[in-house]
């Protein structure tokens, strides 16, 4: 067990270090013995989990889908809102998933999988957006794939621009501006008053005695 967690350890520290490395420097201005002294690990210990710079790559563009988590709401386009809003939070803090959207931005000579980041994003939008129609929450003869390529194309827009202008300090506000602007043309008249394009508040968890 204890080797196990020896494994685990070195491998996360592995990807820890690459993605810091992507992200600042890019895929193909990286090295292997760049991320090897930010892990400080041997060699050894990086070919033991990853044969090669594209296979650190590749593990890193997965930790992407790992990252959309769709919270619950009883309102299924709230969910949407909220995933992006949670999704721009995750990437002001979360060094993976900042490496993950810079490998699947940026022209290198890595070629991710076949399954893209921008895929996987439009896929989970897509399916939200199609449950949100059959509760009645969309205007009538909204064009589903339409909109989910819309809005994951506008989001990485903003993350970019975020990113230059803010080091995405800013992200949450202007994702919460995109929705602000394109809710009405999308919203049932009944469900948008009830949508909320801020992150919710933090739960109080404090206990006070009575």
């Amino acid at each position: 067990m204890a080797r196990q967690e020896r494994g685990i350890r070195s491998r996360r520290l592995i990807l820890e270090a690459a993605a810091h490395v992507f992200d600042e420097r890019g895929y193909d201005a990286a090295s292997t013995n760049e991320i090897l002294a930010r892990a400080d690990l041997t060699r050894g210990a990086l070919y033991h989990h990853f044969p090669s710079k594209e296979a650190i790559a590749t593990a890193l563009i997965e930790a992407h889908g790992q990252a959309l988590v769709v919270p619950h709401q009883e309102v299924v386009l709230q969910a949407v809102i909220d995933l992006t809003l949670g999704f721009a939070r995750q990437l002001q803090h979360d060094p993976i998933l900042r490496a993950s959207v810079r490998l699947a931005v940026e022209q290198s000579s890595f070629a991710p999988p076949t399954n893209t980041p921008y895929q996987q994003s439009i896929t989970a939008i897509e399916d939200l957006l199609r449950r949100a129609s059959q509760q009645g929450e969309l205007l009538p003869g909204t064009n589903l794939p339409e909109v989910a390529q819309t809005i994951v194309g506008s989001f990485t827009g903003l993350q970019v621009m975020s990113q230059i202008y803010s080091d995405r300090q800013d992200l949450p506000e202007r994702v919460s501006a995109l929705w602000r602007l394109i809710l009405p043309g999308l919203a049932s008249p009944g469900i948008l008053p009830r949508l909320r394009t801020t992150a919710p508040p933090p739960a109080d968890d404090s206990r006070q005695d009575g």
